[in-house]
């Protein structure tokens, strides 16, 4: 009995001992009509698109605000969006009619307008820069779309056919959505919302792996630290995984839920949190939620 006692005792300590997990912040985005990307630009400022109205918000999680930074004109989207810190160039990708854009952050002008691959079927999901420029993807279409940047200058446009797995399957079946890059840019990984699955593309030939292990429906961004994988899902859950040295194979390593998740579209790591975005998409299309917002929570 007195062993008893002393282990409920013990556990009891711990139990109080134990850190309370951080309450959840919620940063609401002034006047936005839809949410989706979110991308770091330093110095604890984040850029957020607004999906349907292609406002671009500025926010600082530190201080829990937000701002509309750059508007955009009738009919241009925003959905993924990426900063290349060293040009001071905000990369969104445009949805909608193939289309991609470049602001520089300084003047809020907009300095390049793309459209890639078909204009009536071509869907350009998420964009991700490295340290030769940005890959868009196709979420209709097996391809990606290359934007080299040289000192800050922008470069001619490619299109990087897709071979394997990635690939996905049927023409016109909605496939790739988020990409994002290991540092050096040699390894690009995608997200394909349908079937659940992550992938690996290299971004020389265009020939894909699927990530064994992993399955994370419904995913619609991904986060990559290390070897250390979130899975961004729209059915209100971040699933976490363990990848391999050469990113071949994932093992589960948890999930995190949150009651204010309301089909999470994006992340982004800050320290030891996440911020994460709010789509309210289920809500309808356009979306019709009041508000949308950023909720920074555990990783």
């Amino acid at each position: 009995m007195r062993r008893i006692l002393a282990l409920v005792t013990a556990v009891l300590l711990l139990a109080v001992a134990a850190p309370a997990s951080a309450a959840t912040k919620v940063i609401v985005l002034p006047g936005a009509t839809s949410a989706e990307g979110i991308t770091a630009a330093g110095g604890g400022t984040y850029y957020t698109g607004d999906l349907i109205a292609g406002t671009i918000f500025r926010e600082n999680l530190g201080r829990g605000t937000a701002e509309r930074f750059i508007e955009a004109p009738p009919g241009q989207m925003a959905a993924g969006v990426d900063f290349d810190r060293r040009h001071d160039l905000l990369f969104v990708a445009g949805a909608i009619g193939g289309k991609a854009y470049v602001y520089d952050v300084r003047t809020k002008a907009k300095v390049a307008d793309y459209t890639f691959g078909d204009p009536q079927t071509s869907y350009v999901n998420d964009v991700v820069v490295t340290p030769q420029g940005a890959w868009f993807t196709d979420s209709y279409h097996p391809q990606l779309f290359f934007v080299p940047v040289v000192g800050g200058r922008l470069g001619t446009p490619r299109t990087l056919p897709l071979s394997g797995p990635g690939a996905g399957g049927s023409p016109g079946d909605f496939f790739m959505n988020d990409i994002i890059a290991t540092p050096s840019g040699d390894t690009l990984l995608v997200a394909a919302t349908t079937p659940g699955k992550v992938y690996t593309i290299d971004p020389r030939t265009g020939v894909s792996s699927e990530i064994a292990g992993v399955n994370a429906p419904s995913v619609v961004s991904l986060v990559l630290e290390g070897n250390r994988l979130w899975a961004v899902q729209l059915d209100d859950k971040i699933t976490r995984w363990c990848l391999d040295g050469d990113l071949s194979h994932g093992t589960a390593d948890g999930t995190i839920t949150d009651p204010l998740f309301d089909q999470p579209v994006s992340a982004i790591k800050v320290g030891n949190r996440l911020a994460v975005v709010n789509s309210h998409i289920y809500s309808g299309y356009p979306p019709t939620s009041p508000t949308y917002e950023v909720l920074v929570v555990g990783a």
